[in-house]
């Protein structure tokens, strides 16, 4: 007669007391329930009085199954504005965001799915060692009539801890979510791969655990385009054992389900934008190639700068064949834009690097095989030390990232400097200058200016203009230098002094002479932009002498090295 008349008080029919008291039969057999403990009967909590207090009428019928497996994100907060925590005296933070991972089983009993799963709180502890995480493996029933949830800690099979560290590691949302933060240092060292080390395993052995939640359905177009189902909202708590207090206060969880199969596709859809920018890439170097393909032509452009691209190049190589090494799923897809990447700096690149360095030594092929090889290997040993040394530099400045990948995006500084120094004229084609900007800034505005790129980066549109802007300038630095002087914006003031070509020559010399390039007769009574003087007293034509030095900085006459025109 009490149980009825607490059933009353429930609001709960016919129905629904027959499920929980077959539910309870269940539990009570360990053949049938392997593994799963019964939640504890205990005084009147804050989850049952949520759970209970809440008046659900299900969506899409009262008895339409609900399969509620997959990947939830959302965040948790404390109830309570100070949290009482006996145990973890670094459990400081009130808020913070949560991922959680539920397998659903169908069972004999009508109405009860059994549930397994991992709760991942990030932005929990405050503490030295910088672990802001906690993990947390759960089981439980999920009773689909009235769309509740009840789940328990589970941590006492050593089996299962290795099977949720698997599920785990196969989930591309999760994996690829660490990945990122590591890289972009977007959180702080969320260590979720090291769990023998962290406080995360603490939790759920030194206190008791419980969460009730409340499943409902949400409509495509409510989560930021993700395509969610479901919606989980509920409590967890840690009352005490006896005259222990509680682990921590009671914290309310929010979540919703998250289509996996479109976090594939924005990932795929992400490589092959890589893959086709990968491509342009090469083709612009190629027509650079081609436009600088003259011993004079390359020794115009900078080592520093081809060196620099290369490097960059290779570290994008490596960043993508990580992520596709870590999601065995999408490596097809990692895999061809890093094997792009790594054409683009081991062929193309190299081999224009190594092209400009010829250039720059035009007298090491006379000195023998052995002078070539020995600077080839310092050359190699250099740009490989460099690509390595970046790497421990990075790692051990993760915290700076976005200011070593504004010093990363200043590849085209040296180019300036040099062609200041130099006086160098068009080193560089503007197809070459204008693309190469474009497509190098793909990947960074992708990364840090979608809003809902696959990485979980949060979106910084300030970065984002700072990081055009900066490009943009050097570009447009560039191309002023290329159509108007390579020292068009120094003041004349602080320009060294040049050879002037159509300087005031010898009157003692004969009027009429020849250009040895073309072969015709000078006529030096005309004014003296016609032709031009070297300083070794030769006079060729000024269209004549400026092509021969496109390709040779060498008098035609007497083989002298030329100064810069």
């Amino acid at each position: 007669m009490k149980k009825r008349q607490h059933l009353g008080v429930l609001g709960l029919g016919f129905v629904e007391f027959q499920i929980i008291f077959l539910l309870s039969i269940w539990l009570a057999f360990p053949q049938q329930a392997a593994g799963l403990r019964p939640i504890r009967e205990k005084a009147r909590t804050w989850s049952d009085e949520w759970l209970f207090g809440r008046k659900q009428v299900p969506e899409g019928g009262r008895f339409s199954a609900w399969n509620i497996t997959g990947t939830y994100r959302g965040n948790w907060k404390f109830l309570d504005s100070l949290n009482s925590s006996s145990k973890f005296q670094d459990f400081q933070k009130s808020n913070g965001n949560s991922v959680v991972e539920l397998v659903a089983v169908p069972t004999k009993i009508t109405g009860v799915h059994y549930v397994q799963g991992v709760v991942l709180f990030h932005d929990v502890f405050d503490n030295e060692q910088n672990l802001g995480g906690a993990q947390i493996s759960l089981e439980g029933v999920y009773i689909w009539p009235f769309r509740q949830l009840r789940l328990v800690a589970n941590s006492g099979k050593e089996s299962d801890a290795g099977q949720d560290e698997n599920n785990l590691l196969s989930n591309p949302y999760h994996l690829l979510g660490i990945f990122s933060s590591q890289v972009f240092q977007e959180s702080t060292r969320d260590r979720i791969l090291q769990r023998k080390i962290s406080p995360r395993n603490e939790m759920d052995k030194h206190c008791n655990i419980e969460i009730a939640a409340q499943i409902s359905r949400v409509a495509s177009s409510d989560n930021n385009g993700d395509k969610s189902y479901y919606h989980m909202e509920g409590l967890m708590e840690s009352p005490g054992v006896g005259d222990d207090g509680d682990c921590f206060s009671p914290l309310f969880l929010n979540a919703t389900s998250v289509n996996v199969e479109v976090y594939y596709n924005k990932a795929v859809n992400y490589t092959l934008m890589v893959t086709f920018v990968s491509f342009l890439q090469v083709l612009l170097l190629i027509r650079q190639m081609e436009h600088g393909n003259t011993q004079s032509g390359a020794a115009k452009v900078s080592i520093v700068m081809i060196g620099h691209q290369a490097i960059m190049d290779a570290y994008l190589c490596l960043l993508h064949l990580t992520a596709g090494i870590l999601v065995e799923s999408l490596f097809n897809a990692f895999a061809t834009a890093a094997f792009f990447k790594f054409v683009v700096f081991s062929i193309f690149e190299m081999r224009y690097l190594l092209a400009i360095w010829k250039a720059t030594r035009p007298s090491i092929s006379g000195e023998g095989w052995e002078t070539m090889r020995r600077e080839l290997s310092f050359l190699y040993s250099r740009f490989y030390g460099i690509l390595l040394g970046g790497i421990l530099i990075m790692y051990e400045l993760h915290n700076y990232m976005r200011p070593i990948l504004l010093l990363m995006y200043s590849f085209w500084i040296p180019q300036i400097v040099t062609n200041v120094i130099r006086d160098s004229r068009k080193p560089l084609h503007p197809y070459y200058i204008v693309g190469m900007t474009a497509t190098r800034l793909a990947i960074p505005l992708y990364v840090f200016g979608c809003p809902h790129n696959f990485m979980r980066i949060v979106p910084s549109k300030a970065w984002c203009v700072c990081l055009c802007t900066f490009m943009g300038l050097q570009a447009v630095i560039l191309l002023l230098q290329h159509y108007f002087g390579s020292r068009c914006f120094v003041p004349r003031q602080m320009l060294p002094e040049k050879y002037n070509y159509h300087r005031r020559f010898n009157q003692d010399i004969s009027r009429n002479t020849d250009c040895v390039i073309c072969m015709t007769a000078i006529n030096l009574r005309q004014r003296t932009s016609d032709f031009m003087v070297t300083p070794c007293e030769h006079f060729f034509h000024t269209g004549c002498l400026q092509r021969w030095m496109d390709i040779k900085m060498e008098c035609p006459t007497c083989r002298r090295s030329l100064p810069p025109a």
